[in-house]
């Protein structure tokens, strides 16, 4: 079986990270969050991975290349101008055969794959959409289905009088030929609002599968510092990069550590870190590889990536730094704040 990835968007909600790094590049505790994604599909036996790019599409290629490192086999397919999700399914279709996995690029998520292969076999469907529950069902799309699996009717943000289910769409998908076949070429065309409902009348066989897993959609900044945090708290059932190497911490290689480290949460290094005497964090925090953090600095909840220097002193709570920043001596970073890459913050200031 092949697996597509979808991973063309531009990742508007989280600039201004995205402005020089796709989303899916972006890291997660050191390690680009399109990884996670192959990690999962390689526990499940997909090897064979094509990926629909379009926003900076040589970053995929010059990380990824053919995906030899990672012991799978990689195909990329490219859209001259974004196509939405069908368009860009239907751009794809002749690297497509038989039965495919679909997976939007910025889902995080420890899905029983091979049980949804399962399913969907099971239930001779055309097309199967796993499924995720919700607190507030009025802020997404509703997929209602019966006590068999199908589905009756898609809900477009309903009031809370109109909500009849909390279970929403999580972005993954199997896919038949046929499905792809009713896709129009060349156009942009959402599977959501186009395929799905139009499947739905002409009586085809649509299954939601709704199972107990983690799903993420890491696209705004509270979502992907959020991601940080839950796998640090095992919340999601993948490895963490390290090795532990006191309680509640973990460390890449080369990574020096001051006296009177304190750490009142969890905390996760990459390589090459460098903390100074008397640093106190609490809460979830990940350093990238190369920062270095200065003297009787204090860092909550925060997530500071690649070649970050950060001075002597720094208050930093609820803050997301890009790579290669310069937080100078005494600054306080407000929680919320979200700084660019090469961003650099003089001593003294109050953001």
């Amino acid at each position: 079986m092949k697996a597509l990835i979808l991973i063309g968007g531009m990742g508007t909600r989280l600039r201004p990270l995205t402005c020089v790094t796709p989303k899916p590049l972006l890291p997660i505790l050191n390690k680009p969050f399109l990884e996670y994604q192959i990690d999962l599909l390689k526990r499940h036996g997909i090897t064979d991975v094509v990926f629909c790019v379009s926003y900076l599409p040589r970053s995929f290629k010059d990380y990824f290349g053919t995906g030899e490192k990672w012991g799978i086999t990689i195909r990329y397919v490219h859209e001259k101008s974004p196509l939405g999700t069908g368009g860009a399914i239907r751009n794809a279709m002749h690297a497509l055969k038989g039965t495919t996995l679909i997976l939007n690029g910025d889902i995080l998520t420890d899905i029983d794959v091979t049980k949804f292969i399962a399913y969907h076999r099971a239930k001779k469907a055309c097309v199967s959409i796993a499924l995720t529950r919700v607190k507030d069902p009025t802020a997404y799309g509703l997929i209602e289905t019966d006590k068999n699996g199908k589905i009756g009717q898609f809900l477009e943000k309903p009031s809370w009088e109109e909500v009849t289910c909390n279970t929403i769409n999580a972005g993954i998908y199997l896919f038949e030929p046929l499905a792809l076949e009713h896709i129009p070429a060349g156009v942009h065309y959402s599977v959501e609002r186009g395929l799905f409902p139009s499947l739905l009348e002409q009586n085809f066989p649509l299954f939601g599968y709704t199972a107990p897993y983690y799903w993420m959609d890491i696209g705004t900044v509270e979502k992907y510092m959020q991601a940080h945090a839950d796998i640090m708290a095992n919340r999601i059932k993948v490895a963490i990069a390290g090795k532990k190497c006191m309680k509640n911490v973990s460390a890449g290689k080369n990574v020096k550590f001051g006296d009177n480290l304190q750490c009142d949460g969890t905390l996760v290094c990459g390589d090459s870190v460098i903390i100074d005497d008397t640093v106190t964090f609490s809460g979830a925090v990940s350093l990238g590889n190369g920062v270095t953090i200065g003297k009787g600095t204090v860092i909550s909840d925060s997530v500071i990536l690649d070649g970050t220097r950060i001075g002597e002193g720094v208050r930093l709570e609820k803050v997301l730094i890009g790579k290669h920043c310069v937080v100078e001596p005494n600054a306080v970073i407000s929680p919320g704040t979200v700084l660019g890459d090469k961003t650099t913050i003089t001593r003294y200031s109050k953001l």
